[in-house]
């Protein structure tokens, strides 16, 4: 059954994809599989399977399967549970009965846990326990003798053959209040946990980014990489960044990294997130929440090497049907990067050398808080709310030393400036997020309603004065120039989202869900050229001030279930989009509208025996031109990046497949091996053109064109080992080779490379509370980013070097950290950490096209020590919350 199932799930996603270009329509059945599986023989130890190799004669199989459900006393799923199933059995020696332990996990965040390979005929014990909960002991057999199906019976469709599977429900564990006073946690979460659409990395445990913010969490991600300028990529491509499952308009470095739980990492996101953003995957940041009863905290403060300092204070509290939550941090930058750039330039008959070297110093401080709030109105229904707030003001610097030597039929000169570019940047950033949810009386039956709305307002000015001598710095000053540029950006994202579940009977479920989604961007980007007096001239060329907005509507439907340890879910997504936009410096409307387009998606997994899992997925995505790539507008506010944009820009799709295999060793030991494939058609591409400013000069315009098409083949290997009790060690390791075909534009297809990226990190417990952590990264050589799709709201941030041929030099960096815990129940801690300690993670960067070969070099940062002290408070079961009402009930449930 579970071949024809698996081949109906494949004819079906064939056909959908066929109907949309690789497009489809949902659609399938199943049946009931037989005990034991397609196949199975009765075998001596009774119907349905036999007790595996090594079996006893007459022992009774292990084939049995117990599951359930962990909540509190009100009903709220408790994860990370942990639970133990014991055999009971007699001592050959003493003659005296014992229990041996024979299964035990975690249960999941869910409360959910589900055991298998049983014996079906043994007593058994469910031990259950979590730190500030009373323990529980539950005896049970899979098949007691008095619970044997009588001969006739009709509720069994088999006959009298036996059920297999033992439900033991939703156990309820009693909170131990004195144990909640003094109790110390000391057990591990689990650094890995595999999804069916995702995986998810707990950051508890990264000792390096203490103090720091998100960029410094995804660089000890699995399968993330982040360059020197922060951005993240994933496997190759540049993933879309989610807040708590929300679009944001946070960057990384605005988030510290103490307010993070974990990262879930989705390589292959499913119909029910959305198509938009292209195959390149989504990142969802989740940050920390905390709904325990009483109030409980943490402080944190500390400081850097370039004299920057850190705070952190978050508070919870909860009492009744009221939780609050206050996060605030304060993070100081004074970064430094030093770089070289050699470009030589070929316009017409002339060439250009230019030599440059860069100081840039990037000093400021940033602010975050945020607020939440959730009121358990009744034991069915949750109404939650919270708030975020940014402030940030930094003034970066730059100092350029540059040569410049032209070439020409007409003889050689050499020129040398030196360009002071002072700037300021402030920005405020607004979040709300509110929510419902509701859990029907139907187990497992849900509806949620959200909306969330991100916006952020940011002020720059920049001042750019060049010295011009007649041979180097230093010299008398033969003349000077002085632009200021004055910009404005407030970009908003809107979502609004609602979600029915409904389960099929016990393994089946179906998902349906609406989705409207609101971008507004507003940008004004004035140009100044000022004269020795210092009175402004606007000019028109650097002028950019534009508006628009995109709207996305989205609806999908997934559908799952689970025969035996086969596991399938089909979904579909119909996704319409148009935007609209002005250009008011020269009174352009631009508008236009996206056709409904489906997107499917499969999933497929096995679980075999001994651990282990198999997963096959299979998705479309799409990702659409933003308004300024579209408008045939020229920005010539940067010398040294003129961009425009392309009317005739189409999006692109891409169909993603993966599959993975996963096996669990003893001692929550990890094994992740995934193959994955992309492809692109019409995959957008910077490209960059020859042109003639409006002064007459030749200059290079960087622009944006449709590939013919692109592809990404790769496999990844991803590992936990504990291999003591004190030390435990991660490794992920990427190999790929991407290609993009270029035949129909005016440049050769850039050769594809066979690249690697690998990322070990090594956590070690030692004696007197010490903790020592080190990560390793090495990323091979590689291509150049070809469309670099981040949140830069305006004008894109477009370099040379990125919009041709080109790659990526190796380079590989280390970081170190040491904690040490002190005080009663270790509530106290100071971390030393330094990154890039050998000073090896510089970028370089070779590009060319026919225009242009430039090599460019930068190291950023090198050698930051940070050292952090941290404290955590909290007492459980204070009465913070005074209430008239006396016989009021305690609190309900939060549900899932």
């Amino acid at each position: 059954m579970r071949k024809q199932l698996f081949i109906l799930s494949l004819t079906i996603f064939t056909f959908l994809f066929a109907l949309t270009g690789m497009a489809q329509t949902p659609a399938g059945q199943g049946g009931a599989a037989k005990p034991g599986g397609a196949g199975a023989q009765a075998g001596p130890g009774g119907p349905g399977g036999q007790g595996g190799p090594g079996a006893k004669a007459g022992a009774p199989p292990s084939i049995g399967r117990a599951y359930g459900k962990v909540t509190d006393s009100t009903g709220q799923p408790m994860g990370q549970v942990s639970a133990l199933v014991l055999k009971s059995t007699v001592d050959p020696a003493s003659k005296k009965k014992k229990l041996v332990l024979i299964k035990g996990v975690d249960t999941k965040a869910n409360g959910e846990f589900d055991f298998e390979d049983l014996p079906i005929a043994s007593p058994l014990v469910l031990k259950l326990s979590a730190t500030g909960y009373k323990a529980q002991d539950i005896s049970f057999m899979i098949i007691p003798a008095a619970a044997a199906a009588k001969p006739g019976d009709q509720a069994n469709p088999l006959g009298n053959l036996p059920s297999f599977n033992k439900d033991l429900g939703a156990i309820k564990l009693a909170a131990d209040m004195k144990e909640l006073s003094t109790v110390t946690v000391t057990a591990k979460t689990p650094t890995m946990r595999l999804d069916m659409d995702k995986k998810v990395f707990n950051v508890d445990r990264n000792i390096v980014s203490a103090g720091g913010t998100a960029q410094d969490v995804m660089r000890n991600v699995p399968s993330v990489n982040v360059d020197i300028d922060g951005n993240v990529s994933l496997r190759g491509a540049t993933p879309t960044i989610f807040v708590d499952g929300r679009p944001t308009t946070l960057s990384l470095d605005q988030i510290p990294a103490d307010a993070i739980e974990s990262v879930e990492v989705m390589t292959n996101p499913s119909a029910k997130y959305d198509a938009s953003g292209g195959g390149s995957g989504i990142l969802n940041i989740v940050l920390k929440k905390n709904r325990k009863q009483g109030y409980n905290g943490s402080i944190s403060a500390g400081m850097d090497s370039h004299g920057a300092p850190n705070a952190l204070v978050g508070l919870n509290a909860r009492q009744g049907k009221v939780n609050l939550s206050l996060n605030g941090m304060y993070n100081g930058m004074n970064g430094k990067t030093v770089g070289t750039t050699d470009r030589y330039t070929y316009l017409k008959s002339d060439t250009t050398h230019l030599l440059q070297n860069d100081l840039q110093r990037n000093k400021g401080h940033f602010m975050f808080g945020q607020i939440g709030a959730d009121y358990f109105v009744t034991n069915k229904t949750t109404l939650s709310a919270s708030y975020i707030k940014v402030h940030g003001n930094f003034g970066p610097t730059d100092i350029s030393n540059i040569q410049t030597d032209s070439l020409s039929k007409l003889g050689n000169s050499t020129s040398y400036s030196l360009r002071n570019s002072n700037s300021t940047r402030e920005f405020d950033v607004n979040g709300v997020q509110v929510g419902m949810k509701h859990l029907f009386a139907k187990e497992g039956e849900q509806l949620t309603a959200d909306g969330s709305y991100f916006g952020v307002t940011s002020h720059s000015s920049s001042l750019y004065t060049t010295d011009y001598y007649t041979t180097t710095p230093g010299t008398p000053v033969i003349g000077t120039t002085r632009q200021q540029v004055l910009g404005t950006a407030s970009p908003a994202f809107t979502t609004i989202q609602t979600d029915y579940t409904n389960p099929l009977g016990k393994k089946s479920k179906l998902e349906a869900g609406l989705r409207a989604s609101f971008q507004k961007l507003s940008n004004y980007n004035d140009t100044y050229i000022l004269d020795e007096q210092g009175n402004a001239t606007l000019t028109p060329y650097g002028t950019s001030n534009y508006t628009s907005i995109s709207r996305v509507f989205a609806a999908y439907v997934n559908f799952s279930s689970t025969i035996d340890k086969f596991s399938y879910s089909i979904g579909l997504r119909g996704e319409s989009s148009n935007y609209s936009g002005d250009l008011l410096n020269v009174g352009q409307h631009f508008h236009n509208s996206y056709p409904t387009s489906l997107f499917p998606s499969l999933f497929l997994s096995e679980k075999l025996e001994h651990d282990q899992e198999i997963q096959f997925s299979a998705t479309r995505k799409v990702n659409r031109p933003g308004f300024f790539q579209l408008i045939p507008y020229t920005d010539y506010s940067d010398s040294l990046n003129i961009t425009r944009g392309n009317p005739d820009l189409v999006p692109e799709f891409t169909n993603s497949f993966e599959l993975t295999y996963m096996k669990t060793f003893p001692h929550s030991n990890t094994l992740l091996i995934s193959g994955y494939y992309k492809y692109t058609s019409n995959m957008m591409v910077r490209y960059q053109d020859s042109g003639v400013n409006p002064i007459g000069q030749p200059v290079l315009i960087n622009t944006y064109e449709n590939a013919k098409n692109g592809y990404t083949v790769g496999g990844e290997i991803t590992s936990t080992d504990n291999i003591t009790p004190w030390w435990d060690i991660s490794l992920n390791l990427n190999i790929y080779n991407s290609h993009i075909n270029t035949d129909n534009l005016k440049q050769p297809s850039q050769d594809a490379i066979l690249s690697w990226f690998g990322k070990f990190n090594s956590n070690f417990k030692l004696p007197y509370n010490f903790s020592v952590q080190l990560t390793a990264i090495y990323q091979s050589k590689t291509n150049l980013p070809v469309n670099l799709n981040t949140n830069n709201f305006g004008p894109p941030g477009a370099t040379t070097q990125s919009s041709s041929q080109g790659y990526i030099k190796p380079y590989y960096g280390f970081d170190l950290a040491v904690k040490k815990t002190f005080l009663k129940n270790n509530a106290a801690s100071v971390t030393a950490s330094m990154t890039d300690i050998f000073r090896n993670r510089w970028s370089n960067q070779y590009s060319q096209s026919e225009f242009f070969a430039q090599e460019y070099d930068r190291l950023k940062d090198p050698q930051l020590f940070r050292v952090v002290f941290a404290y955590r408070f909290g007492k459980m079961d204070l009465n913070l919350f005074k209430r008239k009402d006396m016989n009021s009930q305690g609190p309900p449930s939060l549900g899932n």
